[in-house]
């Protein structure tokens, strides 16, 4: 122990104490290097290298909403005075947005409109997907200044997760936009796959239908007055129109709801050039999301 060594003469009288010093040291300095070995690595500092990656379109900024990826492009113009103007996009996922849509966010953002979404994984429009929604929407309209009433395009899947949220926030949706956008949970993917998102049983969620599927959640948007815009082919073997858009824009028009179907001939659930080359589409979200940008509220 350090309390019995020999410490020189000039020490005088106090040696004791130093040594026993020294001795609690060593103990400290022996506790503290373990404790640095069962520290879990969640604490681990965080580095440039650790930010999230993605892909876009068009440059813009990537970052994390609640650990999970989100991104926004910026407009090419912002608007002098007021919130900005935008377009959320859903799904984003690891592969989308893809370079299918630069046409679109090109125009939109010269057309002084931002875009944005965030990768709320195979989540079918549940509720935990719906949490994220609303954080990356408090991200943007308090912390960003964008507009508290963007217009949601949706893209296949893409429908069920913009259509679940516009349903739940009617207030705060500008409009929706759908590129042959899912919008019924029994025609894609089926509540047997669907079921472990909403964290039910398949028989459950087939009891609960009506309080979750987009298709049956439509009247709060056309209370709302919030305008639809769809593009979906009369050919879709993955998401066949009839149960879906089709469905949707009867339902719709029958609320009293305001909607345009754009029905191509002969095309599918494809890459074909005109879905995301619409001139339709791109001037429906360019003018509704200059028409209802309004003062922020909160969903």
């Amino acid at each position: 122990a350090l309390s019995n060594c020999q410490f020189p003469s000039f020490l005088g009288p106090n040696h004791q104490i130093i040594a026993n010093l020294f001795f609690l040291m060593k103990k400290f300095l022996r506790s503290f290097f373990l404790l640095l070995n069962i520290l879990p690595p969640c604490i681990t500092p965080t580095h440039a290298s650790d930010s999230p990656k993605k892909s876009l379109p068009l440059p813009g900024e990537v970052f994390l909403i609640e650990e999970h990826v989100a991104f926004l492009i910026p407009p090419a113009v912002k608007p002098s005075s007021g919130p900005i103007p935008w377009v959320w996009y859903a799904p984003t996922l690891p592969n989308l947005p893809g370079p299918e849509e630069k046409w679109m966010f090109e125009r939109w953002t010269k057309a002084g409109l931002g875009i944005a979404g965030i990768d709320v994984g195979e989540s079918y429009g549940s509720p935990d997907g719906q949490r994220l929604f609303s954080a990356l929407f408090q991200h943007l309209t308090k912390n960003s200044q964008f507009s508290s009433k963007p217009i949601l395009l949706g893209r296949s899947r893409g429908g069920l997760m913009t259509l679940a949220w516009a349903a739940a926030n009617p207030q705060n949706v500008g409009g929706f936009a759908g590129i042959y956008p899912v919008c019924n949970l029994v025609s894609f993917p089926g509540l047997t796959k669907a079921c472990s998102a909403y964290h039910l049983t398949a028989s459950e969620l087939a009891a609960q239908i009506a309080d979750y599927n987009p298709i049956d959640r439509l009247s709060p948007l056309a209370n709302a007055h919030v305008p639809i815009c769809i593009i979906h082919g009369d050919n879709d073997k993955v998401v066949p129109l009839s149960a879906n858009s089709g469905e949707l824009s009867q339902r719709y028009e029958t609320l009293g709801g305001k909607i345009h179907l754009i029905i191509p001939p002969g095309q599918g659930h494809n890459m074909w050039e005109g879905f995301f080359q619409s001139p339709e589409l791109l001037e429906f979200v360019i003018s509704t999301a200059k028409s209802t940008t309004i003062p922020h509220a909160s969903p």
